[in-house]
């Protein structure tokens, strides 16, 4: 239907006195107008359909000045009056037709539904706008609140006799399991007060705001054209019913909501047991209404499409609805369970008086750690031998000691402890019990009475062997359960549900690794306050983000052993503790990665765990070459410290083979090794060498290039020396511009390039011979890499080099970064530009993380060094060194490395060129091998520096480590170790999807105006 937005315009003009420019909006029944107002403020008109009630009407009207007067700072729009101060005035249309018409302020923002990501404390943030919005309208009064429509959440029972429109049997059983539950709730339901709720808080109905990487906030909460008297709680349970949907993590997301929303309204917990049916029921006569909807408009496919989110929220196995109730009630600080507070209390007054567990005190047995920071159980922390199982813990000696409650460990390795598809993913690491190590066959001894609830021999992998679940009693009659793991199975044949124990009874003994699921002989006990959702199969190991649930539904069982809570309970290393010391103690200049630094406690290959055992994707260091902790490595090195450890004053055969192994990987025409203890020694000495052999000083290098941190390093150094506060170019220093085809003078459409970048080097050669410098060499990064990860084009290096020896200088190609294989189809980075280098420098990764660099010559140029000054570095030619250094080399070549780096390259590459044809905001992708970089740009084109930061900030959050590069710092720097394998690609490459596209929706002066009815998600602005 056409409008005439002219008509319209001067009814704005005419009725509230604004000159404005209409926009239409969508809605289904009413006209909406965007109005850009003359006076620089925007509004949003809403003329209502032919014969609209208006109790409807007046009752939004009336409840906007409510909650505008009695909680001024909610996000809600305001009315603004006529010029008669009138609020709903009654104006003829085009057709003389009256319409009621009032006029809202327009909020800022974007649909909740359209904003991506969605983080926990946004959503808690909404939860408080909700709570604080319900204790607004408590005191709202209207007639219009009584009404009945099918969108009342108390009368969603009318489903029940709609449900043969469901064609799916499977679903339309779920769905007649959600009426039942309903039902069953619905007397308590209705003996909770009444009041005015939103009744409609959908994704569509929130607005939030927050520029890129800023704290997101909650705008606008907007449409109360659902208003009606109900329970509060059936506010917080719509809600929820939406902001579950295709949440990455949908029980922290509702967990979340409700914390916000009793912060700011008090829940009873009566209230909060009931939001898990109530959410369900929304979500079913959503589905439920729209398959109507979709009999009576079959034309219509948004009807069912709509339904998709919904579906999959409800038939996710892997949300908990049995734990839901304990989840909120923790959430919101709680008792988990009606009478958990008691049991605590009775736990507390017995404690001592238990009989004890083993027949005998524990509290002078000793305590042993398997934390992330305290123990390297397993080695491979993805993969628990049982060999290894077996021995968990021999260091803390054969008998007896106790592992503690609420610690992260490592030792929970198999995939069934990872809560997503990668190894990287968020994995259970937490222990919910204290273990008692002691000998096989020891007898266990009931701590009070009790009845047995399970008893099973559970045979898998690394479970629990023979285990017993023991049911007790408070004298005050509440519940509350004992479990006791890793048992001899024997106590099958000994015990049955619904046995009773007597209190200080022998029922059990510990089993022997060969019958307790392959571990050293212990007991796993541990206590819970209620099994809800967790019947027999408890977890015996909790997610670290998590605990507020865990410590609540399984304290600490410490009172049950007759041991102070604190003798018992892990304590980790305080990471803010850490920082505080570090920033008291280190220079200011010393950077940490990331907005919230993350605290790295072990690695394996290319993964790293902080101190609560969270995983990471490590894909950007590149000095563990061949993948953290290596066994390998770690054999040398204790190997060699068991030995001797001295420098190359003495003979070692180490030194001479490690020598061979490197000179195995040159061109024949490098014949003479240096040994030093960095990447920047490496260098200091190309210069000193250089030098020496041409008698000149002047050095030419390209912009922005690193070549480490010593004085002379940092003076070619142009990343560092041209930084504000920098040291400034030095006279024997001359820049050349990096060979960037992207963004540099000449691009890839330009097929003489390569020469072009080499020209620039003869008025740098010039300018030194013309100040008396005279030219020692040229040193680049082969490929620069704090410079944005720059491929030169191929032909570039020959030429700077042969310009450089026609002025008698010496070329020296950094490697530090480029070497090794990591290339893939190259060893070296000067391979791949077919040229031959006189002096190459290798830094960090020739030492997998040990301090080691060399540096490689020509016999001509070391004999010009050799003066009859002594050159000596301490540790760079040390036994030690040189093993580890060849070993890093031969594990290389042993484990196909620089093929991985190939394959696994290529794979990244076309992902990431398929990322940069669907994000605008990539601008180029490059890089070879495992040496890659993207270039994240703003519309303009420009650097995206502030995307670059946000990208990977938030691909820390997606637990993956990248760096970023360039001299805009706009350059995604993606260099992992060389041990990468294809699941971690596809890892990399799904989460910056995800991220990039969160990018797109901070579009700038990107604003919500919306002006839809409910139900129906169809405004054109969003």
């Amino acid at each position: 239907m056409s409008v005439d937005l002219e008509f319209w315009a001067a009814a704005l003009r005419n009725v509230w006195g604004h000159e404005a420019k209409l926009e239409r909006l969508d809605g289904e029944y009413d006209l909406n107008f965007l109005a850009r107002a003359t006076n620089g403020q925007d509004y949003v008109l809403k003329v209502m359909r032919a014969g609209c009630a208006p109790d409807l009407v007046d009752m939004q009207v009336k409840a906007l000045e409510h909650i505008a007067a009695a909680a001024p700072g909610l996000p809600f729009p305001k009315v603004f009056p006529t010029i008669d101060g009138a609020f709903l005035p009654e104006i003829a249309d085009e057709t003389g037709a009256p319409r009621l018409a009032w006029l809202l302020e327009r909020l800022p923002g974007e649909c909740y539904a359209k904003s991506n990501p969605k983080p926990l404390d946004l959503i808690v943030k909404l939860g408080r706008v909700l709570g604080a919005t319900g204790r607004a309208l408590k005191g709202f009064e209207h007639d219009g609140l009584a009404r009945a429509f099918k969108w009342d959440l108390m009368q969603g029972g009318w489903i029940a006799n709609k449900l043969d429109a469901v064609e799916d049997p499977t679903r339309r059983a779920l769905l007649a399991d959600i009426v039942q539950a309903f039902a069953a709730i619905k007397p308590e339901l209705e003996t909770l007060p009444k009041q005015a709720i939103h009744n409609d808080a959908n994704d569509y109905n929130i607005l939030v705001e927050g520029a890129l990487g800023e704290p997101k906030q909650v705008s606008g909460l907007i449409d109360l054209g659902d208003m009606f008297a109900a329970p509060r709680i059936c506010d917080l349970a719509i809600c929820g019913a939406y902001i579950v949907l295709d949440h990455p993590n949908p029980e922290a997301a509702l967990a979340g909501l409700v914390q916000g929303y009793h912060a700011a309204g008090r829940l009873s917990a009566q209230e909060v047991d009931l939001i898990w049916p109530l959410l369900r029921m929304r979500l079913a006569v959503s589905v439920v209404n729209s398959t109507l909807m979709a009999v009576e408009n079959p034309e219509d496919p948004y009807v069912t499409i709509s339904q998709a989110p919904a579906w999959r929220f409800l038939e996710n196995d892997a949300v908990n609805g049995g734990l839901m109730s304990a989840r909120l009630r923790a959430a919101c600080y709680l008792p988990v369970t009606d009478g958990a507070d008691r049991v605590h209390a009775y736990l507390e007054e017995h404690r001592g008086e238990f009989a004890d567990l083993f027949g005998r005190d524990l509290s002078d047995v000793p305590m042993g750690s398997l934390s992330v920071e305290n123990s390297t159980w397993p080695q491979n922390p993805f993969n628990m031998p049982l060999e290894e199982a077996a021995r968990v813990g021999e260091e803390f000696g054969p008998d007896w000691w106790l592992g503690y409650y609420s610690e992260p460990r490592l030792i929970y390795a198999e995939p069934g402890f990872r809560k997503g598809p990668w190894k990287a993913s968020d994995r259970r690491t937490v222990h919910l019990a204290v273990d008692v190590f002691a000998p096989a066959g020891t007898p266990l001894y009931a701590p009070m009475s009790a009845r047995v609830e399970v008893v099973e021999n559970r045979t898998g992998h690394l479970d629990y062997g023979g285990v017993v679940i023991l049911y007790h009693e408070t004298p005050e009659g509440d519940a509350f359960y004992t479990l006791y793991g890793h048992l001899d199975p024997e106590v099958c044949d000994r015990l049955k549900p619904g046995d009773p124990v007597a209190r200080g009874a022998a029922f059990a003994r510990l089993g022997d690794h060969t019958q307790n699921g392959g571990w050293a002989p212990h007991v796993h006990f541990q206590l819970a306050l209620t099994t809800d959702g967790m019947e027999a199969d408890w977890p015996g190991v909790g997610d670290p983000d998590e605990m507020y649930l865990w410590h609540k539904v399984c304290p600490n069982p410490a009172p049950m052993l007759n041991l102070p809570d604190d003798k018992v309970f892990y304590q980790p290393t305080d990471k803010g503790g850490v920082l505080q010391g570090r920033q008291d103690h280190f220079g200011g200049n010393l950077s940490l990665t990331y907005d919230d630094p993350v605290m790295l406690m072990r690695g394996w290959k290319h993964h790293l765990f902080d101190e609560w055992g969270r995983p990471y994707l490590d894909a950007y260091n590149n000095v563990p070459h061949v993948g953290h902790a290596h066994p390998r490595i770690q054999a040398v090195a204790a190997d060699q410290l068991k030995r001797m450890n001295s420098n190359t004053r003495y003979l070692h055969p180490a030194q001479t083979a490690f020598a061979d192994k490197v000179l195995s990987k040159m061109p024949e025409h490098l014949e003479v090794c240096f040994f030093v203890n960095s990447g920047t020694e490496a260098n200091e000495l190309a210069l000193r060498l250089a030098r020496a052999h041409t008698g000149n000083k002047g050095i030419v290098t390209p912009d922005h290039g690193y070549h480490g941190n010593t004085n002379a390093a940092v003076a070619i150094s142009a990343y560092k020396f041209n930084k504000p506060g920098g040291i400034g170019q030095a006279d024997w220093v001359e820049l050349v511009e990096v060979a960037d085809d992207y963004r540099g003078s000449f691009k890839r459409d330009d097929g003489d390039r390569a020469r072009k970048f080499a020209d620039l080097v003869d008025p740098a050669i010039a300018a030194l011979q013309e100040r008396g410098q005279g030219l020692a060499g040229f040193i680049a990064e082969t490929f620069p890499s704090v410079g944005g990860q720059i491929i030169p084009p191929k032909g570039y290096l020959p030429a700077v080099y042969e310009k450089i020896r026609a002025a008698g200088g010496v070329c020296i190609a950094d490697e530090v970064q480029t070497g090794l294989g990591r290339l893939g189809e190259h060893y070296f980075g000067f391979e791949h530009q077919g040229a031959l280098p006189d002096i190459v420098v290798l830094g960090k990764p020739i030492g997998n993380g040990h301090p080691l660099g060399v540096l490689v010559t020509t016999k001509e140029i070391a004999q010009s060094f050799d003066n009859g000054i002594e050159f000596f570095s301490t540790f760079g030619g040390s036994t030690l060194s040189c093993r580890i250094g060849k070993e890093v080399l031969d594990i290389v070549d042993d484990e196909g490395l620089q093929d991985n780096a190939q394959q696994m390259g290529d794979k990244l590459m076309t992902g990431l060129k398929a990322l940069e044809a669907k994000h605008g905001c990539v601008g180029d992708v490059r890089g070879m091998g495992l040496f890659l970089g993207v270039e994240l740009i703003n519309p303009d084109g420009s650097e995206g520096t502030e995307i670059c930061k946000y990208v990977k900030n938030r691909m820390r959050d997606h637990r993956i480590l990248i760096g970023s590069e360039g001299p805009k710092d706009n350059i995604l720097k993606i260099r992992p170790p060389l041990t990468i394998e294809a699941e971690d690609v596809e890892m990399i490459l799904w989460a910056l999807d995800q991220v990039l596209s969160e990018v797109g929706d901070f579009a700038p002066a990107h604003e919500h105006s919306c002006g839809h009815e409910h139900h129906h998600h169809d405004c054109g602005c969003c």
